[in-house]
């Protein structure tokens, strides 16, 4: 799929990537970091596109994918539990669900049947360093 995993992004406060615990893993929420930065900033539907924040879905989840294959390697994965996505939200944007499809979709890409999964799209009024979405994830292995 030429889709290559960036390295753990670095907690911006106290937490861990992700933390595994029976034949679970959990992801802690996850921001659409490149190379340790933020390539957009601000509220879906001012600042930022449905379009825009679609692409860093994709991108915070692959961030997620990340923190899982540093604790268990990706072809253990038998099944996307569930996604959380937080939305950043504009007064009046009402499009959280086609947001989080980013993430959602790029984990059918990945993994197929086992990336199929339950869901959460949340809007917020702030998400951390003004980020326009944030993604959790849920995986068995």
């Amino acid at each position: 799929m030429d889709i290559t995993l960036p390295e753990v992004a670095k907690p911006v406060a106290a937490y861990t990537p992700a933390v595994v615990t029976g034949h679970y893993v959990y992801t802690s929420g996850q921001l659409p970091f490149v190379e340790g930065k933020l390539e957009k900033t601000g509220k879906v539907g001012a600042e930022v596109t449905q379009e825009e924040a679609y692409d860093l879905a994709r991108t915070a989840a692959l961030n997620a994918l990340a923190a899982i294959n540093n604790e268990v390697d990706l072809d253990k994965v038998t099944r996307v539990v569930k996604i959380v996505g937080f939305v950043n939200s504009a007064p009046g944007f009402n499009a959280q669900p086609a947001v989080v499809n980013g993430a959602s979709e790029l984990m059918e890409e990945v993994l197929g049947e086992k990336g199929v999964h339950a869901r959460s799209a949340v809007g917020v009024a702030e998400l951390p360093m003004d980020a326009p979405v944030e993604i959790e994830l849920i995986v068995e292995f």
